[in-house]
């Protein structure tokens, strides 16, 4: 079968890998674009930051956002691949179908 890639099994795998993957990176980067005081560890915040920062809480902000954004990226990326496996997945039942 032209396409096709991976068995079922693995596609399977993918495509639940894919939708906890988008659940969660969405889900931290809404926390992190509202400015989750919980994550403030996850935020690459450096001493030079809050010294040159003349709007101390601006930049730290900003690193926030970019951050948040960063999650929505990476989850658009789990959004593609779970696309492949679910493509895979039907390439796989056709495979199936046309054997039997």
């Amino acid at each position: 079968m032209r396409g096709l890639i991976c068995g079922p099994k693995l596609a399977a795998c993918g495509m639940a890998l894919s939708l906890w993957g988008v659940i969660m990176l969405a889900m931290l980067g809404i926390f992190f674009t509202t400015h989750s005081a919980v994550l403030i560890e996850d935020v690459p915040l450096t001493e030079k930051d809050i010294a040159e920062d003349t709007n101390p809480p601006q930049r730290v902000y900003e690193l926030y956002n970019k951050v948040g954004y960063n999650c929505f990226i990476a989850s658009a990326i789990y959004v593609l691949f779970g696309a492949f496996s679910c493509c895979q997945m039907k390439l796989n039942k056709r495979k199936a179908y046309l054997v039997h």
